[in-house]
Order: structure tokens, then C-alpha cells, then sequence
């Protein structure tokens, strides 16, 4: 058996005290979210990011630096996750731009509601995120290069 592990992306960004979230339904559960998804064939960290950002939220997203790489193990389904989380800035708002059919809602939400009971998030890599861009943890974007044609 060939393992593979799950390349994926998130957005961290922020307006005041409130960061742009999404609301999924995972296994028939709605599930919290930064904007993110897998990194597709032939496109870089940086051009997902910006992609899965504009596919759930709407929201053109320019990304500034690296948050952190993280590792994580599902305990249920035993798969492998290796996601890139980037901080940047929200430059524009397209309201008409139709969302990924699996996105529920975009919410602007504090620290403390993504934390809360009130909300299911889909992986603790979402409130690691979070607190890590909080204490401050940011990384150029000079570290990733994408060589697109071979050398």
C-alpha cells in the first residue's frame, strides 16, 4: 500500500478581533473551518491558498507569511494531513461569487467562539493555527519556492 499524505492549505485572516471562518458540513456535521482545501496538480502553496480562499468565501485573499507546517493524524480514519496555514490580507469582497457547494456560511469569529461550545472545528489544527498566529509565529514566504519546470 502506497501512503499518501493530504497536502492542504489554510488562510488565517483577520479584521479586528474576528477571523474569517467557514462552515462546512463534514459526515453530516457542521464543522468550523479556516478557508481551506487540498493543493490540486500543477499549482503552488500560494496560488492554492489564494484559490481555496476565493472558492468558500468570495473573499480575494493575498497571503504575507507563513504561520506554520503542520503534521496531523484523523484518529478515526488514520489519514495523514500536511497543511501550509498562510496569514494575509482580505483585498476585496466578490458578493456574487458562487461558494463551494460544501460551504454552509462565512462567519467572522473570535478566538474564543472558535474555541467555545459552541462550535465543532473540524480538526485541532484550526485552534493551533489560530493561537500560533496570535503569539505572533509568522514565516517569509521566500522559505517556499515552486519550481515549475524541471531543472
Amino acid at each position: 500500500m502506497t501512503w499518501k499524505p493530504h497536502v492542504t492549505v489554510a488562510a488565517i485572516a483577520q479584521d479586528g478581533s474576528k477571523f474569517l471562518m467557514v462552515e462546512e458540513i463534514i459526515n453530516n456535521v457542521a464543522v468550523i473551518n479556516q478557508p481551506a482545501g487540498h493543493l490540486e496538480p500543477g499549482e503552488s502553496l500560494l496560488q492554492a491558498v489564494i484559490r481555496e480562499t476565493l472558492e468558500e468565501t468570495g473573499r480575494h485573499f493575498t497571503p504575507d507569511s507563513l504561520t506554520g507546517i503542520y503534521q496531523w493524524t484523523h484518529p478515526d480514519s488514520q489519514q495523514h494531513f500536511l497543511r501550509f496555514c498562510f496569514t494575509g490580507k482580505i483585498d476585496f469582497f466578490d458578493q456574487d461569487y458562487e461558494l463551494d457547494s460544501d460551504i454552509n456560511q462565512v462567519l467572522w469569529l473570535t478566538q474564543e467562539e472558535v474555541s467555545s461550545d459552541q462550535h465543532t472545528v473540524r480538526s485541532p489544527l484550526v485552534i493551533k493555527s489560530i493561537t500560533d498566529y496570535i503569539n505572533g509565529r509568522r514565516y517569509p514566504l521566500e522559505i517556499l519556492d515552486y519550481l515549475s519546470e524541471s531543472i
